[in-house]
């Protein structure tokens, strides 16, 4: 691939990344009763740390790759972040069967999720980012 592409794609990859997680954030931080309430039916302990735990990371690790900084660990902890949010918010194995082929297709989406973000991670945020800034 022309080198010369590598930049835009690289911060096309991480807006759409970001795409995904800052509504989510977003979205827990002005519907936090209701995501405390989620998280319990899901039987984890502490459901309010939880919620502000995942609403940090979804909203700060989405501005990190946005503005490409520290954009490898963002990416690590968004890729841990969602590859655990799938066992407990998309188990489809253990789902009615109702609802187990939209939990199969959402936990299998997140782990393509997770596999990006490895690949921003190993790769880092590219020329067009705060990280490159850093370097030079």
């Amino acid at each position: 691939m022309s080198t010369s592409l590598q930049n835009p794609l690289n911060l096309i990859g991480r807006i759409l990344f970001v795409a995904l997680f800052l509504p989510a954030g977003i979205g827990k931080l002005t519907g936090f009763a209701g995501t405390v309430g989620y998280i319990s039916s899901v039987g984890l302990p502490l459901p309010t740390l939880g919620a502000v735990l995942a609403l940090l990371v979804e909203i700060l690790g989405s501005l990190a790759l946005l503005a490409g900084f520290q954009t490898r660990i963002a990416a690590l902890v968004l890729a841990a972040f969602t590859l655990v949010a799938s066992f407990f918010f998309h188990n489809y194995w253990a789902a009615p069967a109702a609802q187990a082929f939209v939990q199969q297709l959402m936990f299998f989406k997140n782990i393509a999720v997770v596999g990006g973000l490895l690949v921003l991670a190993a790769q880092g945020a590219g020329g067009w980012s705060l990280d490159a800034r850093a370097e030079k």
